[in-house]
């Protein structure tokens, strides 16, 4: 190699030699940049009328169907879930869409706590003429579970831990999630 050439060569490789990013001694706090972040999947998206997505499950033949409604503001766990509890829309029912709610589970309420929503069940009547929990169970987990705010949804009755049927017919008293009744989802 010639030395005209040599000199440019050694002087780019000292530059770039001598970019990277510098070592600290200890962890230093970063700086979030401002602006807003991109939400993240299966949280609550804002269109651009200030709008947010409102998730909830209805019934469609034998499984679950997720649907969305756009509200001005997400709503707490509980008055989520009684929009879940008054049932599809007139369009929802022209799509095919029904609910086991009714006469199957008997829902007094709802709490979060930390990212567990918790669902008080009241006892049903005797004769409610719906065989149909493991959908009606289903429809308020996969409900819920698509906020933002919530993991899993924990049930009980008189303040004790209640046991409810999953997709598999197996009861389960734990916090459930949405891939308890996967089986289910229409897609």
């Amino acid at each position: 190699m010639s030395r005209r050439l040599l000199l440019p060569v050694l002087l780019a490789a000292t530059v770039l030699g001598g970019c990277g990013v510098p070592v600290d001694d200890e962890p230093r706090v970063v700086q979030a940049p401002p602006g807003s972040f991109p939400t993240p999947a299966g949280t609550a998206t804002v269109d651009p009328a200030g709008r947010v997505v409102e998730p909830l499950c209805f019934v469609r033949d034998d499984g679950l169907a997720a649907v969305t409604r756009r509200v001005d503001d997400l709503p707490g766990v509980d008055e989520h879930l009684q929009h879940l509890l008054a049932g599809p829309d007139g369009t929802e029912r022209e799509r095919g869409l029904a609910t086991a709610l009714p006469g199957t589970v008997a829902v007094a309420g709802a709490a979060l706590t930390g990212t567990v929503a918790t669902v008080d069940v009241r006892q049903a009547g005797e004769e409610t003429g719906r065989n149909d929990e493991v959908l009606a169970f289903g429809q308020i987990v996969c409900t819920l579970t698509q906020r933002p705010d919530v993991d899993s949804v924990a049930f009980r009755r008189d303040g004790q831990p209640l046991e409810v049927p999953r997709a598999d017919g197996n009861l389960s008293s734990l916090p459930l999630t949405a891939a308890d009744y996967r089986p289910l989802l229409h897609r």
